[in-house]
């Protein structure tokens, strides 16, 4: 299936700032839409197929620590390892996307992911459960994620980019969601069946296993997008020919200050999404007293928020400006934290519940739109993977110190104050990606008057 590559162009004479990329003379072709949709379904199926296996923690930590006879430290150690190379691979994934063609990555990716899911569930020793996770930082992040993020990047035509991003991040979250729901009807057959706990997890993992090598095989039948003509032709090997060092490319990333108040929109954006983390252990505490059950019912319907948000948000942005959207996203979601701040005092459970919903649905739109500004940061296609690896080294470096500072507030401050310290920084660091998109979009105002 042969699509029409979104060509990235910088006109020679342009700042190397200036605000918007000239794509629309490579846009796709109107004729390759069921093609270009297609391929956005995959990588869709992909994405939501791959990191559950990952996280099976969320629903199975217990039976995941009686199963493979390890201990809470020991599973920390392990998403530890996970967490670290995640980091490191942020900035070398860039690099490689831009080098090897992301259908090729995304294949050895999906295969792998599934094949050490295979071994995963024969509930291996510990250190080698140590290599099976730092093999999976390595599978879902060094070579899977930029690389997805610049094929979404190439199939969008240009005033799709919204609308193709915030179908990546709300489709990723209802395939999520379904896939969760038949591992957890496959391991209520199985432990119902008195074949064991140990049974029902193995079955949970073959599944997630199995999607990812099938979906992996599957991509294997689609071509990467080639150039709209001949032009395009020549612009390839003209970027191709121009190829400088990683640092002379950094520097070239580096000299756009667009780029870095995207970096600080990613960063900001992200917080609040961790905040999310925490409001089913927040509606427990303190006068608000709801039970474990009614608190996972209301966290598990902010999870299906992430559809609504995010494709509803990229639609909205294609049709307003996704700077715009995002930036009301990021302001009504600080609004809805401060929410959860004070209104414990009215100790209104259902008016909480329902703050907590439109936090999930502002989150999700975030989520789904904060990549579409790379369409305001001039970035060569031929170094977008290497621009998203950047982004990403710094915009999701809170995975390494959020937790601690969540630890601490909430040690700290027993109760529903600690939660409401945590979601008071948030805020904060929220309010801060706020102004940073205030500061873009009129950066890129100035440039285009």
């Amino acid at each position: 299936m042969e699509t029409v590559v979104q060509k990235s162009i910088v006109k020679p004479n342009a700042p190397a700032g200036s605000p918007r990329t000239d794509i629309s003379a490579f846009a796709p072709a109107a004729a390759g839409t069921s093609q270009r949709y297609a391929q956005l379904l995959l990588l869709v199926l992909a994405a939501g197929g791959i990191y559950p296996l990952l996280y099976l923690r969320q629903v199975y930590q217990t039976t995941m620590l009686a199963v493979l006879h390890i201990d809470n430290t020991q599973l920390g150690y392990l998403y530890s390892v996970l967490g670290i190379v995640f980091f490191l691979a942020y900035l070398p994934s860039g690099w490689l996307a831009d080098r090897v063609a992301p259908r090729l990555l995304i294949c050895f990716s999906l295969i792998g992911t599934g094949a050490l899911g295979l071994w995963y569930s024969t509930a291996p020793s510990f250190h080698a459960l140590l290599v099976i996770f730092c093999c999976w930082g390595l599978t879902t992040g060094l070579t899977f994620w930029a690389s997805v993020l610049k094929r979404v990047r190439m199939i969008a035509a240009p005033n799709e980019q919204g609308r193709f991003f915030g179908l990546l991040d709300g489709g990723r979250g209802l395939v999520e969601a379904l896939l969760a729901t038949a591992a957890l009807a496959l391991f209520a057959a199985a432990t119902g069946s008195g074949r064991g706990e140990a049974a029902g997890l193995r079955h949970v993992i073959y599944m997630y296993s199995f999607t990812c090598i099938v979906l992996g095989a599957v991509m294997t039948f689609f071509k990467d997008p080639a150039p709209a003509n001949a032009d395009g032709e020549a612009e390839d090997a003209a970027e191709a020919s121009a190829k400088g060092s990683l640092w002379r490319d950094l520097a070239t990333l580096a000299s756009i200050p667009q780029l870095w108040l995207m970096a600080a929109v990613v960063f900001c954006g992200y917080q609040i999404f961790w905040a999310t983390y925490s409001f089913s252990a927040y509606l427990q505490q303190g006068d608000l007293h709801m039970s474990v059950v009614a608190a996972g019912m209301v966290t598990t319907a902010k999870l299906w928020m992430r559809p609504i948000g995010g494709i509803g948000g990229g639609f909205l942005g294609d049709r307003f400006s996704n700077l715009r959207v995002l930036i009301w996203a990021m302001f009504l979601a600080v609004a809805g934290l401060v929410g959860l701040i004070v209104l414990p005092a009215l100790r209104n459970v259902a008016l909480l519940g329902a703050v907590v919903l439109f936090i999930g649905l502002m989150t999700y739109a975030i989520r789904g739109l904060y990549w579409t500004l790379l369409d305001y940061c001039a970035i060569p296609m031929r170094i977008t993977g290497l621009a998203i690896g950047l982004v990403s080294l710094i915009g999701y470096s809170s995975d390494i110190f959020l937790p601690l500072v969540n630890g601490y507030f909430t040690e700290h401050y027993a109760g529903l104050l600690g939660y409401q310290f945590y979601f008071a920084y948030v805020a904060a660091i929220g309010t801060l990606g706020g102004i940073a998109a205030l500061v873009l979009k009129r950066l890129s105002h100035s440039h285009t008057a």
